[in-house]
């Protein structure tokens, strides 16, 4: 079991407490646990028979060691199990809507029997909710506009918990002898920002005609399976626990380019293939590309033959969406995308100077082990007081540690001083000029009201970048993926006006935003933007999620030269707005 998996357990048990009214000190424990878990580096399976060690792990003590014993050997947890039978688990859905926490389940339950988002729909509609204490007029509104969005998103997995889906299979796939090759495809490959099922394809000796059928069923008995779903010659189909759909497809060598071109998709990239075959006399299929007249196999066993046979340049998976790639392709003129051993620095990072996990010498010993050369330490300001922002004179104080630890550091890292001050419901930013002007990288970002009329968000981000010491509009949207849409914004107002301005619009790469979104990033870049891709990290560990982000770029089809922190340090100043 993975730690993200057992820190979700541990917080939704601290949920179900308090729907249940439990006792304070005991949910603080639990919700301790889940966020010491979701940032711990080590993965505990390796240690869950390791009582010291667990124990190690500040926030987990005897009892919780115990807890997590038990879920990595029956994969639950037994206090969980019995809430459950208390109280419904469509409640923990109702949690994931906005302005929902455990209290205001508890008084649904209480008050009208409500414990599932269609209940809660239903109740909405039949204004059941009117009379109850906390739910306004706005309240309800917003619950309405929350349940929308879920109901639209459902059923979509953020890419890093695909992923992370898809290496445990994966592993387990490989300790089976002959399965040689095996490759994710579909959304996951092309590096969607959500994922609604994985595609998983492997191919070797183990995948032979006569040899297939123990592969099927190893497959099949995969620990995590919640329920199978088909199993078939060469294809097993299943649902893990978390609701996710997975294919397994084990194929045949000689066809597995086919294959992985077939499943990678994007559903439009391959008709518009396919067409093309047609005109050249050829079929394309998943199992090959052949001649129409008498069913010769002109290219099966890898991408790159097929897109060969077409006259075509291989084309990057990011870029299969049928927007003019196949042309760009066969003309020869596909861009020289963007890779992540391009980035030379992260300039978006929290320390346990507001509400990141690591000192500032931890964060930048871990860009130093990532291979940066530079990077910007950028704490909240005071307008977001749960993060302990600095004012002023605390910012001022934060220069100067800043300054001090470059100096520890001897030359290995540059750290500029920075800060991401919060852009307020005028406009006008958090922290005096006098204090910004000291700061070598200021990124303002809204991160409050996000519910303002588009022409006043727009006028609002549009005062905030015209002060002369911000250089990077943040999280340019404010989207959480499938939990918040971004907030009403004239974006192309904002992109134009940046772009004249000289402020760079930074990609957020974390994840649970991926803001600016690849649509966007293709109008910053035409808009003549300049392009700043961070991971917003709040633990050492987070910078590694600079792949996501990277990926985004790569389906906007932009290149090393159209980022600004893939140059040296000195070179990334000075593309960035000048300072007065």
């Amino acid at each position: 079991m993975d730690n993200r998996t057992i820190a979700q357990l541990l917080g939704e048990t601290a949920d179900l407490l308090e729907i249940d009214n439990g006792d304070s000190f005991r949910i603080r424990s639990y919700r301790r646990a889940a966020e010491a878990v979701e940032s711990c580096t080590v993965q505990l399976s390796e240690i869950a028979n390791d009582p010291k060690k667990l124990q190690e792990i500040p926030g987990i003590g005897k009892g919780m060691a115990a807890n997590i014993r038990d879920m990595e050997a029956t994969g639950t947890l037994p206090l969980r199990e019995e809430l459950l039978q208390r109280y419904r688990p469509s409640m923990l859905e109702l949690m994931r809507l906005p302005g929902m926490g455990p209290k205001t389940v508890a008084l649904l339950w209480t008050a009208i029997q409500v414990s599932s988002v269609e209940e809660l729909e239903a109740a909405i509609i039949a204004e059941r909710l009117d009379d109850l204490p906390r739910f306004g007029k706005k309240q309800i509104e917003k619950l309405r506009k929350g349940i929308e969005d879920y109901k639209k998103n459902s059923g979509r997995f953020p890419i890093d918990d695909a992923e992370m889906a898809a290496e445990k299979l994966m592993a387990y796939l490989r300790a089976f002898p002959g399965l040689d090759v095996i490759e994710p495809a579909g959304s996951l490959r092309r590096g969607r920002e959500t994922v609604g099922d994985l595609d998983i394809l492997v191919t070797g000796p183990a995948c032979a005609e006569d040899k297939v059928d123990a592969a099927v069923e190893y497959t099949a008995a995969y620990p995590p399976i919640a329920a199978l779903l088909a199993k078939g010659q060469n294809k097993v189909s299943f649902r893990l626990r978390s609701g996710l759909q997975v294919d397994v497809r084990l194929l045949p060598e000689a066809s597995y380019g086919a294959a992985l071109q077939y499943f990678s998709g994007s559903k439009m990239h391959n008709v518009t293939l396919r067409q093309r075959a047609l005109k050249r006399g050829y079929t394309l299929n998943e199992y090959a590309l052949a001649r129409m007249d008498d069913g010769a196999v002109v290219a099966s066993r890898t991408e790159d033959d097929i897109y060969a046979a077409l006259g075509m340049d291989w084309i990057p998976p990011e870029m299969r969406e049928n927007n003019g790639e196949i042309e760009a392709a066969e003309a020869h003129r596909l861009p020289k995308l963007i890779e992540l051993k391009d980035i030379r620095g992260d300039v978006h990072m929290h320390t346990t100077t507001t509400d990141g996990r690591n000192t500032i010498q931890e964060m930048a010993e871990a860009a130093i082990a990532r291979g940066y050369e530079y990077m910007a330490i950028t704490d909240h300001t005071k307008n977001l007081a749960m993060t302990f922002g600095l004012d002023d004179e605390a910012a001022l104080e934060h220069i100067k540690r800043i300054r001090d630890a470059e100096t520890e550091m001897e030359g290995r890292i540059r750290i500029f001083p920075g800060i991401e001050v919060d852009i307020l419901s005028d406009g006008a930013l958090d922290l005096s000029n006098e204090v910004l002007a000291q700061m070598e990288v200021v990124i303002a970002s809204v991160h409050s009201l996000f519910n303002m009329p588009e022409q006043e968000m727009t006028e609002r981000v549009l005062r905030a970048i015209e002060n002369p010491y911000v250089r990077i509009l943040g999280h340019p949207t404010g989207r959480l993926l499938l939990r918040r849409e971004g907030f009403q914004i004239n974006l192309p107002a904002v992109l134009r006006r940046a772009a004249e301005l000289g402020v760079a619009v930074e990609h957020n790469a974390y994840p649970d935003r991926l803001d600016l979104c690849d649509r966007d990033l293709r109008l910053a870049k035409e808009m003549g933007c300049r392009i700043v891709i961070n991971t917003d990290s709040h633990h050492t560990s987070h910078m590694e999620k600079m792949r996501y982000g990277v990926q985004q770029l790569r389906r906007a089809w932009l290149q090393k030269k159209d980022v600004l922190n893939t140059r040296p340090a000195g070179e990334f100043l000075a593309a960035l707005r000048a300072r007065p």
